[in-house]
């Protein structure tokens, strides 16, 4: 199992606050920390409990939410009630991957969510990528319509890659790799054909043997 994505929602508004943790609690694979209702108190926040997201308004009591995302290396959503272009371009500039503007449904922000965490998958990881794996990566992160698909050998890859620690069910993979079940379950099947990854299955109390996948020993080093 992976980490949870540890996410700190900044926003002076406690009732906003309180609503966007629910959203991010709310989403398998996050750990929403308590929120922070200043730049100051954000600051301490992010020492303390070292988060991997925030969610950071414009208008901050003390000071420039912008600013501080620009300071903190830390990804980050910009969430802001102005929606002129300006603003925008000051919170892309300051390295935000995303921007929310105020008010929005609470399925959009869990939509970014979602896409965020496929995204971190696909890059988490401290080797190089190729191109395409990289552009994959932004496609899921921006919502395109026409995502970039992998090439066989990189979808192998990564599929390899996001069993090298433990086994993992079809479905497990697609979340790690980003890629769809349907996809991982063909790529596996191929995988397991070639003795490259060895099929386990799981029983449980009820109902059919779930199949979980593991790197086989001739696989490791690939």
């Amino acid at each position: 199992m992976t980490d949870p994505i540890r996410t700190l929602v900044v926003d002076d508004d406690f009732r906003v606050a309180g609503l966007h943790r629910e959203i991010v609690a709310a989403r398998p694979g996050f750990l929403a920390l308590e929120p922070a209702l200043s730049v100051a108190a954000a600051q301490t926040a992010i020492r303390v409990n070292q988060p991997d997201l925030l969610l950071v308004d414009v208008h901050l009591p003390d000071g420039d939410g912008v600013e501080l995302v620009r300071s903190c290396n830390i990804d980050a959503f910009v969430i802001s009630a102005a929606n002129d272009a300006p603003t925008l371009r000051r919170g892309l500039r300051a390295g935000a991957l995303a921007v929310l503007f105020k008010p929005f449904e609470p399925r959009l922000l869990a939509e970014r969510l979602d896409r965020y965490a496929r995204y971190r998958n696909l890059v988490s990881g401290t080797g190089p990528l190729v191109q395409d794996e990289l552009d994959r990566a932004l496609a899921i992160l921006n919502g395109s319509n026409d995502p970039v698909t992998l090439s066989r050998s990189a979808t192998e890859k990564l599929i390899l890659e996001a069993l090298s620690t433990e086994e993992a069910s079809a479905s497990e993979v697609a979340e790690l790799t980003g890629v769809s079940r349907a996809t991982a379950q063909r790529h596996l099947v191929a995988l397991a054909a070639r003795s490259l990854v060895e099929v386990r299955l799981r029983y449980g109390a009820t109902g059919r043997p779930e199949h979980r996948y593991a790197v086989a020993d001739t696989a490791k080093g690939v």
